[in-house]
């Protein structure tokens, strides 16, 4: 088992996605754990001089922060803070995803600002070291207080209460805690706040597209030069001269991309009959490196977030200051994760417009590929299956960011609907991948009516390991397994690829 030191130093999505692929045990560091205790002790020195309110530390939540408590209450307000905010509802956050929030929770509170207690942090590394993962539920956040009702449930197993995943089986924390003879933790003035004020659950879904995303561009520009030599198409819009008069980083990307896939292909070297490819070809390009420079945008945005402090008040020690400010606000991710939906959404736009471009008859192709048309639909419906998605997409796009809505009693009257933009975009990554695996099916079908030519030594090579478990169509079958297996190669191409 690898482990990973929790420091002051940057973090960044290749650690990321280490942490998701590979088995690994956090460690705080010695200046991680001094962060911690130094800003504890300053709290409670803050807190024992009794001369000052401190928002939710002595006072009350949202537009209760009037509201003084007395100081022998002040742990059960931590307690009651945890219980009344789990409200989440609608389905379960994903494993990987409270994985994730799990890391990004430890990582924000190993800052030394938030004024935590050491022990609930080690309990928390004590969870995802041993795939203690509570569960959280998608809906409840507004993405502004941070994301209060889902880190509620990330929280309550540490008290002792809600539901865990151990072992790979659902329990009550309360039984599970006792198998493994760990008492609830006590919690202290703040802590409840530090734990379920910040971003945690919009950067862990964030970060969890974001890596799926450059994972799904690479493929989708792979299937699309599959696609250019199905269609027999052009390799002239992907010159370098092109790109150079436009110079957009993803748009020359994605085309020195494309030429490297093709340039042992025989198809796209043959004479051409046509002088011209329709957009979906030719504007590959534009259209892909678009989405790609939209990816590293969102990237950069996600990168500042996972290496921030985002709950609140926040502690300064060494100044002698604790402000209440907000840092906890989901505006940044609610803006980048609305902006990432939309430019994988074209992904899968462009790409259903190839698989229709496939399946119409042309440029010496069969209607719907198939051999006896007419007797056999071939892949019509497929295309009506990825128009279904790519529309769902399209609606899925409605911006979040945009909306929001008055609550606490106009206290907390701005909010950034971040969670709702991160739920979306992930469904959108995930619709993303069945559009591009009905164009592996529809590509890889096609061009096998251009034989004897071959492709390049790439595609050949892919498809050679596809055929291996989706077989060439020639004559009607049931075709839904075709696409489950097809998104299942998908999940799998890099090591394919390599």
């Amino acid at each position: 088992m690898k482990t990973h030191i929790i420091s002051s130093e940057k973090i960044d999505l290749s650690l990321i996605k280490d942490l998701l692929d590979a088995p690994y045990e956090l460690q705080l560091s010695e200046d991680s754990i001094n962060r911690i205790v130094k800003c504890r002790d300053y709290l409670d020195k803050r807190i024992a001089s009794g001369n000052e309110s401190i928002y939710g530390v002595n006072t009350g939540f949202g537009s209760l922060y009037n509201k003084s408590i007395s100081l022998e209450d002040l742990d059960t307000l931590q307690d009651n803070l945890v219980m009344s905010h789990a409200c989440g509802t609608g389905d379960e956050v994903p494993k990987d995803i409270v994985k994730l929030m799990l890391f990004l929770k430890i990582q924000g509170l190993s800052y030394g600002n938030s004024g935590i207690q050491l022990a609930v942090v080690e309990r928390l590394i004590y969870f995802f070291n041993n795939d203690i993962l509570p569960v959280v539920y998608q809906q409840g956040s507004l993405g502004a207080s941070g994301d209060l009702a889902p880190l509620a449930h990330l929280s309550l197993p540490l008290i002792g209460m809600g539901e865990v995943y151990h072992k790979g089986v659902k329990k009550q924390t309360n039984e599970v805690l006792k198998v493994l003879n760990l008492n609830p933790i006590k919690l202290k003035a703040k802590d409840g706040l530090a734990l379920l004020n910040g971003t945690q659950f919009m950067a862990a879904y964030g970060c969890f597209c974001l890596i799926n995303s450059n994972r799904l561009f690479d493929f989708s520009t792979l299937i699309a030069a599959m696609s250019i030599d199905a269609f027999d198409g052009r390799i002239e819009p992907f010159h370098a001269n092109i790109q150079n008069i436009r110079p957009h980083t993803g748009q020359k990307i994605t085309a020195e991309y494309i030429c490297e896939i093709l340039e042992d292909s025989e198809i796209i070297k043959q004479q051409k009959a046509h002088v011209q490819d329709p957009y979906s070809f030719r504007c590959i390009p534009q259209v892909h490196g678009a989405s790609i420079d939209a990816i590293e945008y969102v990237a950069s945005v996600f990168l500042t977030e996972i290496n921030s402090v985002t709950d609140n008040p926040t502690i300064f020690p060494d100044d002698d200051l604790v402000i209440s400010a907000g840092n906890f606000h989901g505006q940044p991710l609610a803006l980048a994760l609305d902006f990432l939906a939309i430019a994988l959404s074209e992904l899968g736009n462009i790409s259903e417009r190839r698989t229709y471009q496939l399946i119409s008859g042309q440029r010496g192709l069969p209607p719907f590929l198939v051999a006896n048309p007419g007797l056999n639909s071939g892949l019509m419906i497929p295309q009506y299956t990825a128009a279904s998605i790519v529309s769902q997409n399209k609606q899925l796009c409605s911006p979040a960011s945009v909306d929001s809505i008055v609550s606490s009693n106009g206290q907390e009257d701005h909010v950034s609907m971040g969670a709702n933009a991160a739920t979306k975009a992930f469904k959108v990554v995930e619709n993303l991948e069945k559009i591009l695996a009905i164009e592996l099916l529809t590509a890889a079908q096609a061009l096998e009516f251009r034989r004897p030519l071959r492709s390049s030594s790439i595609i050949e090579s892919m498809i050679e390991n596809y055929r291996k478990t989706v077989p060439f169509i020639s004559q009607d079958r049931v075709l839904y397994d075709d696409i489950r297996k097809s998104i299942e190669f998908i999940k799998n191409i890099n090591g394919i690829i390599e």
